[in-house]
């Protein structure tokens, strides 16, 4: 039965995941003339501050029925997502102006959060059919896109601020006839399969696009408080000057009205989010990248075959010789040779050595399973969140793997399963006990800042509960399971008084650091665009080509990790095992320098203390990620070449 249940559990876990999983073109919402669809609101964002609040906490107008929360994934309410519904009623296919509400006069609270919202460049950010709004304007003859629209506006010299109250909606559509195919839909409830039998019910309208243009009106309040909501209103021409613009400030009634136009478009429902996911710089990103490519794989390379022709070398020239000249070898030369009696010698720390091990292999495996399923099409974008809940529970999951390969290193260096508890305890909290830790400072900024982005209580527990009652068990069965496995022997036996290692011209931690500089140069063109999807809102959807970046970054650390170890071992350093780690997980300080350069150059309109605490709190947990990971892909690559090095030797 307890095999059972578990089975259940994952089945119920991974449903929850394919939510956020779909083959382009599956999912589809059709609507009839005249079918009432109703936009929906997310938090009010800003690159200025990476503070999000709730849209209804300014006095914007409120549906009919009440504010009512969309239900949201853990992914979503991580990200600091609040989705509303609002009271913007669209009608299929019907072209309408319309008339919404009017505030009560304008308090001093409202106008100084309206004006500070204003000023830092906050956006209004809408959804109708599960397509953010976009907003296109020219800017030299170039069209520019941005998805949401802003809360207002200040004209240059001026202490004015002017609110967006009037929203001019284009809405295209495709009309869809549903013929020749069965059609899974899906509204935002769930999926739907109409049999064929039903195809006249599946044919209809889709929405492949939803374009605003914001203005300012300035209306007389005493006219407009005479209207009801949805009553008929004047069309507006945009853009207004400004004695015809709504200004901000106390005791002003502000009333807010918008327009509706159905255009037909040839896009087909598949190809939607296309204009979405066009990067800026398109040409740079493929070709940049494709260069980093080619100069990295070509050194990594001729590195390796150089290397490989020396080691075979050195074990060729070793073997062809008798007992005693391999003796007499081993007194005359110096060398990688001479450290075999050490080469196994337990390492300082290790029982962190294989905690940070265990960590690297649940986030490798979580990162690799996650961009593997997005390059191949199964993540949408449309599906807010999943990405972020999906890596989550693949780490959870994943802590069975960690439990394994952290006990089975444990047992390798101690000969001994004692402790094994220990470790997988250690394995189970050490990177989600310094999340944890992190995001609390974090959250505490949050709460004390009103943003929605602030992790609620109830969410503190839901973590928690999956963190012990999932994570740690599943890493405690992988560490029972460890004992059990065989450990690895090693090919030689280890000296009872250690070797003295030969004094150096110069620290091996700087060859260390230095080593990081080559897996950095893999992956630094591509977090630049990562960066600025996750700072400067924008998509991003090249998940093909971080899978390349990623197999490179895998390649190039085992590379780099390896020749640094030989090296080592080349001068009777036989302390191999931490810098094996550090050669390839040192990259994770380029890219925290790197993080901190974007900050100063590319997010300078990035304000306040606050906002910069929390860039450098996030950039932290992403650096501590890539150095368990990398560090780990370096240190197992390493560990079995020594072994075989050391293998390939005869010794008595």
């Amino acid at each position: 039965m307890p095999g059972v249940c578990w089975v259940f559990l994952l089945l119920l876990l991974f449903a929850h995941i394919c939510d956020g999983f779909y083959l382009p073109g599956s999912y589809m919402h059709t609507y009839s003339t005249k079918d009432t669809i109703f936009a929906k609101v997310n938090s009010l964002t800003s690159i200025e501050t990476e503070l999000p609040f709730s849209y209804y906490s300014l006095p914007y107008c409120k549906p009919l029925g009440g504010v009512k929360k969309s239900a949201e994934n853990l992914g979503e309410l991580l990200m600091g997502d609040q989705i509303d519904n609002s009271p913007y009623r669209f009608r299929m296919n019907v072209n309408e102006s319309l008339y919404l509400c009017t505030t009560s006069p304008l308090n001093e609270h409202e106008v100084k959060l309206l004006k500070q919202r204003t000023r830092d460049l906050y956006q209004v950010n809408m959804i109708l059919d599960n397509l953010p709004v976009m907003r296109i304007a020219k800017q030299n003859g170039v069209n520019i896109q941005w998805t949401g629209f802003p809360v207002g506006y200040s004209p240059p010299n001026s202490n004015d601020d002017y609110i967006i109250n009037h929203l001019k909606f284009k809405v295209l559509v495709h009309e869809y006839e549903g013929s020749g195919v069965e059609i899974i839909g899906t509204g935002e409830d769930g999926m739907a399969v109409f049999p064929k039998a039903d195809k006249k019910k599946a044919s209809g309208f889709e929405i492949v696009g939803f374009e605003v243009v914001p203005c300012s009106v300035k209306y007389d309040p005493k006219a407009m408080t005479k209207l009801h909501m949805y009553d008929k209103v004047s069309s507006v021409n945009c853009p207004l000057g400004l004695d015809k613009s709504q200004i901000i400030r106390e005791r002003e009634r502000i009333s807010f009205t918008y327009e509706v136009e159905f255009v037909k478009s040839d896009i087909r429902w598949p190809s939607r989010w296309d204009a979405y996911l066009k990067m800026e710089g398109a040409r740079v990103h493929w070709f940049s990248i494709l260069n980093s490519l080619m100069v990295i794989t070509f050194l990594a390379g001729i590195v390796f075959v150089i290397f490989l022709r020396t080691v075979r070398r050195d074990l060729t020239r070793y073997e062809e010789l008798d007992k005693e000249a391999q003796a007499q070898m081993n007194e005359e030369l110096s060398g990688w040779k001479l450290v075999v009696g050490d080469v196994f010698r337990e390492p300082d720390c290790p029982k962190l050595l294989c905690v940070m091990i265990g960590d690297g292999v649940q986030i490798m495996g979580m990162s690799a399973v996650t961009i593997v399923f997005a390059a191949f099409g199964f993540m949408s974008p449309a599906s807010r969140g999943m990405l972020l809940t999906g890596m989550i529970i693949l780490y959870l999951f994943l802590g069975i793997v960690a439990g394994y390969v952290a006990v089975r290193l444990w047992r390798t260096l101690k000969g001994t399963s004692e402790g094994w508890r220990s470790v997988s305890w250690s394995v189970a909290c050490f990177f989600p006990g310094i999340v944890f830790v992190i995001l609390t400072v974090l959250n505490f900024i949050l709460w004390g800042s009103k943003s929605t982005g602030a992790i609620p209580i109830s969410l503190y527990f839901v973590l928690l509960s999956l963190w012990f009652c999932i994570s740690v068990p599943l890493t405690l069965i992988g560490g029972f399971i460890g004992t059990r496995a065989e450990a690895i022997q090693y090919p030689v036996r280890t000296n009872q008084i250690p070797r003295e290692i030969p004094a150096r011209k110069y620290p091996s931690w700087l060859l260390v650091l230095g080593a990081g500089t080559l897996p950095f140069g893999t992956l630094f063109i591509e977090l630049f665009f990562i960066l600025s999807s996750i700072w400067l809102g924008r998509f991003y959807y090249v998940f093909g080509f971080l899978l390349i970046v990623l197999l490179l970054l895998i390649i190039v650390c085992a590379e780099v990790s390896v020749v640094l170890t030989y090296m080592h071992l080349c001068v009777e350093d036989w302390r191999w095992w931490w810098k094996a780690f550090f050669a390839s997980g040192s990259v994770s300080l380029y890219v925290f320098l790197y993080s901190i350069n974007y900050l100063v150059f590319d997010l300078q309109s990035l304000s306040g203390p606050v906002s910069a605490i929390l860039y450098l709190g996030y950039s932290m947990i992403m650096a501590i990620a890539i150095m368990l990971s990398t560090g780990t892909i370096g240190f197992i690559t390493s560990f079995h070449f020594v072994h075989y090095l050391f293998s390939s030797v005869k010794i008595d």
